[in-house]
């Protein structure tokens, strides 16, 4: 888990539990509210929102994983670095998405209907969701 550190004595170490714990529902609470916000109000703060609270919502929900099925403390470490690396990763292309083409919110309604416009990405680029027309 992200916040519990062995320099923690039991008690702060619930306590970061706990914050952590409520931290994570609000995050939850906070996608939900995100959905209807980016169908109605589509732009690029709410592109770079989702891409941050999508990434923050699954690294926390991998760390858990980790968590509870990883066992033994080198191969904590070596999971916990590639769930870092997986995050950053995941987080820079969804940047990188938002930037150079449509961005998230866009995309998700260009993949719901055939005859919605794409239009350029934010960059002037030419669209690149040809593809997903059927």
């Amino acid at each position: 888990m992200l916040c519990s550190l062995s320099c923690f004595t039991a008690s702060s170490n619930s306590k970061a539990a706990s914050l952590h714990w409520t931290a994570e529902r609000m995050l939850s609470v906070l996608l939900l509210a995100m959905g209807p916000v980016a169908y109605f109000n589509p732009g690029p703060v709410i592109d770079y929102s989702l891409a941050a609270a999508l990434t923050l919502h699954g690294h926390w929900g991998l760390g858990q994983v980790l968590t509870d099925y990883v066992h033994g403390d080198t191969k904590i470490k070596m999971a916990n670095a590639a769930l870092f690396l997986l995050s950053t990763i995941t987080f820079t292309g969804l940047c990188y998405f938002n930037y150079n083409d449509v961005g998230i919110c866009k995309a998700v309604a260009c993949s719901g209907a055939s005859e919605y416009d794409c239009g350029p990405g934010r960059s002037g680029r030419p669209k690149r969701w040809s593809w997903l027309r059927v």
